[in-house]
C-alpha cells in the first residue's frame, strides 16, 4: 500500500469517526480553508458552517463506512464509500458519500464532501 493510500485510509476513518463523535477539533485539522459540503437535505455549507453543524449532536448512531474506494491522481484524491447507521428511532439505514482531498505542502486536506442518505 502506498504512503498516500495509507494516509487517506486513516483520514477517511478519522472523518467518519469525527462525524459520529461531533469532533470539531479533528475536522478543523483536516478540512481545507475552501472546503464545502453538500448535505443530504440538499444544502451546501462552507467550512465554518460545517464546523458549526458538526458541533451539534447527531441523531444517528453506529455510523460505519464500507466498500471504500480511494482513487489517487497525483495531489488529488477522491474517496467513495457506502455507509450504514442506526437512525434516531432505531431503524437500520444506509447512505453514500464522496469526499475530495488535495495534498498541500505534503498534507492531505478535504476540500469537498457530498453526503446522501
Amino acid at each position: 500500500m502506498s504512503h498516500d493510500l495509507e494516509q487517506l485510509t486513516a483520514l477517511n476513518h478519522d472523518y467518519v469517526a469525527s462525524v459520529q463523535n461531533c469532533d470539531v477539533k479533528r475536522f478543523d485539522e483536516i478540512l481545507a480553508p475552501e472546503f464545502f459540503c453538500s448535505n443530504p437535505d440538499k444544502t451546501l455549507v462552507d467550512r465554518a458552517a460545517f464546523l458549526e453543524q458538526t458541533a451539534r449532536p447527531i441523531a444517528i448512531r453506529n455510523l460505519h463506512a464500507h466498500d471504500v474506494i480511494i482513487r489517487i491522481m497525483d495531489d488529488f484524491a477522491i474517496i467513495h464509500a457506502a455507509t450504514s447507521y442506526t437512525t434516531a428511532d432505531g431503524q437500520q439505514a444506509t447512505g453514500r458519500y464522496t469526499d475530495c482531498w488535495t495534498k498541500k505542502n505534503g498534507t492531505w486536506l478535504a476540500v469537498s464532501a457530498h453526503v446522501s442518505r
